[in-house]
């Protein structure tokens, strides 16, 4: 039994590496007591700490919050592995590998606390003069990008990794890529030049004429997203938008109405003139229409058509939706058939007449003397 206790004594000492199961035990020990303070600065600390945020009323502690939410999950585990670093009999490459993982491991967590401010200080200038929602966007990945980039660089340099020929070999790797994929970098830089010379936003509602007409989704590195009307995306390479006519109704300043209605022939001028009157002053009173510094609002007699007189009306309403927009135009449409027809007038419609002329002195009719025109009118166009 002696013999078996010694075993099981220098089976206990040297453990593994040389490093006994007592110290192993006491180190992983400490792995769980980091791991469940983590878990209570997460959802305890951080939780308690928002609550006295919310009672701010600056926006710059809740941003600093956010960002350190879970970096500071990192600490425990760094500090964890710094103790057991100073406490296991370390030595040698395997003393030198825990000493930089414990250099890493903070490095780590400080490049999280970077990149993770970035998305909040981003949140804040979202709508500013001089950033747009794509321009934010296309920024915010670019910094996470360059922040992760040197982050890991720091990191292979703390394990002694050479740097400047990986940078090399991905030089070279890159200009092989562009060669492969010159479609990609098109695409690329055509998304630049389309945030750059801000043709569209996401929420804006765009028309390429015979080919497309949605509402921006979003504008990627690759590809803009549409989303077209029966809610189905489509999603298109920038260098096609880049390239072609987009009109981006997103920018309009008004929404225009421009309607032609017919009257019939026998209304009289002073009927014409009442109900060019009576049109305008509902345009002028009418809530859901307003005025173009640009161009003035009206309704006036404009043309003597085939069968018809023409009263033009014009009229704008500022930007909205679809649903507001059809609203507004049927109030206008009720409003203008109630003024036709309370003056006495009436809508003309597409029409044809035949006038016949009496024969001569004998009072029969010859095919000469019968005198026949016919005209049709056309509807009007509802101009969008």
């Amino acid at each position: 039994m002696d013999g078996f206790f010694n075993i099981f004594r220098e089976v206990w000492e040297e453990g593994l590496l040389g490093i006994g199961l007592t110290e192993l035990f006491i180190s992983i020990g400490i792995l769980v007591i980091a791991l469940l303070l983590r878990a209570f600065i997460v959802s305890r600390f951080f939780k308690w700490l928002e609550s006295i945020a919310d009672n701010t009323e600056t926006e710059v502690d809740d941003v600093v919050f956010e960002s350190l939410r879970k970096p500071v999950g990192y600490v425990p585990i760094t500090l964890a592995l710094y103790l057991i670093s100073i406490y296991l009999p370390l030595s040698g490459s395997l003393g030198l590998f825990i000493e930089n993982l414990v250099k890493a491991s903070l490095a780590f967590t400080i490049f999280s606390v970077f990149t993770n401010s970035v998305s909040p200080l981003f949140s804040m200038l979202t709508g500013t003069s001089f950033l747009t929602a794509a321009m934010t966007m296309w920024l915010e990945k670019a910094i996470r990008v360059l922040i992760w980039v040197i982050g890991f660089a720091i990191i292979l340099d703390i394990f002694g990794i050479q740097i400047g020929p990986i940078i090399a070999g991905l030089g070279l790797f890159s200009v092989a890529v562009a060669l492969g994929a010159q479609d990609l970098f098109k695409n690329l830089i055509s998304g630049i030049l389309i945030i750059a010379e801000n043709r569209f936003q996401p929420g804006d509602r765009i028309e390429v004429e015979g080919h497309l007409h949605g509402m921006v989704d979003k504008i990627g590195f690759r590809s803009t997203v549409i989303r077209l009307f029966n809610t189905s995306p489509m999603i298109i390479p920038n260098k096609d938008l880049s390239d072609v006519k987009v009109i981006n109704h997103g920018e309009m300043y008004h929404r225009r109405i421009d309607w032609k209605i017919n009257l019939v022939y026998s209304t009289t001028l002073e009927q014409l003139k009442e109900i060019c009157s009576k049109i305008d002053e509902f345009i002028k009173d009418y809530e859901g229409l307003v005025e173009n510094v640009k161009q003035e609002s009206f309704a006036k007699t404009v043309a003597f058509n085939s069968s018809s007189i023409d009263v033009q009306i014009l009229c704008f309403t500022n930007p909205c939706n679809f649903t507001e927009f059809s609203t507004i135009k049927q109030d206008l449409v009720y409003s203008v058939i109630d003024i036709v027809r309370s003056s006495g007038s009436e809508f003309a419609f597409p029409s044809r007449s035949i006038y016949v002329e009496s024969g001569g002195s004998d009072g029969i009719m010859d095919e000469n003397d019968v005198h026949a025109s016919a005209v049709i009118n056309n509807e009007a166009e509802d101009k969008k």
